[in-house]
């Protein structure tokens, strides 16, 4: 049986937790306060995901670049994909924050959106 050690992000205390691994699922964790841990840590080993940030360039607005976000966590697997597919985007200002400037990234059906308003 494998064991996996992570801090727990799931909630601000921050539980230092033991995943036993079995046939590369969660059998069993333990350290987690709160029931959050064990959803994180079950997740975390099985199944990763994250929130992608980063920034576009703008065409014709008050500035050159406006920071970007994945709407949803995506695999973790597919985090150079996306990036690799928000390289030649351009966005046309006015931008707001929510616009979707790319539909489905890298095939998640994920969404990026501005995280910032770029007004002309």
């Amino acid at each position: 049986m494998e064991t996996r050690e992570l801090i727990c992000i799931g909630c601000p205390l921050g539980c230092p937790l033991k995943v036993e691994l079995e046939g590369g699922r969660a059998a069993a964790v333990t350290g987690n306060s709160c029931k959050r841990g064990d959803s994180y840590a079950r997740k975390e080993v099985e199944s990763p995901t994250r929130i992608v940030t980063s920034s576009v360039a703008v065409e014709g607005g008050s500035l050159a670049a406006v920071s970007v976000k994945t709407k949803e966590d995506i695999p973790k697997g597919k985090i150079f994909e996306v990036m690799k597919a928000l390289k030649g985007v351009k966005a046309q200002a006015p931008i707001r924050i929510g616009d979707v400037l790319l539909s489905n990234a890298a095939g998640t059906g994920v969404d990026i959106v501005a995280t910032k308003n770029v007004p002309l």
